[in-house]
């Protein structure tokens, strides 16, 4: 994570999810995890975030939104899915309103399983989206 000059920010958006994934994320935020010391910010703009966290799957009257968040986020950006409804529909795959994971919709980087995910998977997970970030980043800047 040498080449990234800023603290990346990272913001949470709840696709349909139970809520046991979002908690985990949350957690990560305490004292207990501490996930900011790895320089991560959390924020609620889209416009300053560079790692999208998503969880839940997607539905059908979520797939303008999280598209919306997508593309309002500046390049390089990198995408998180967060537990198994995020990664793969979850356990509400077969639901009538559900299309599936979040890549059904926006390109996903990475993909964190489980359920609910556990705090230090998620933060292994952002660690590796920081890496991810990071070689997104060297490209920009090789293309200019």
């Amino acid at each position: 994570m040498k080449a990234i000059t800023k603290s990346p920010w990272i913001m949470h958006y709840d696709a349909s999810s139970c809520n046991g994934c979002d908690i985990e994320v949350l957690a990560c935020l305490t004292p207990l995890y501490d996930v900011e010391r790895f320089g991560v910010i959390n924020t609620g703009n889209p416009k300053h975030a560079d790692i999208l966290l998503i969880t839940g799957g997607v539905n059908e009257q979520n797939v303008e939104i999280v598209k919306q968040l997508y593309e309002q986020m500046a390049e390089p950006k990198v995408v998180a899915a967060i537990g198994a409804c995020a990664c793969t529909g979850g356990i509400f795959a077969e639901c009538y309103n559900i299309r599936g994971g979040i890549d059904t919709v926006i390109p996903v980087d990475a993909y964190i399983p489980g359920c609910a995910v556990r705090p230090e998977a998620l933060i292994d997970g952002v660690v590796a989206a920081l890496g991810i970030l990071e070689v997104k980043q060297k490209n920009m800047k090789k293309r200019k």
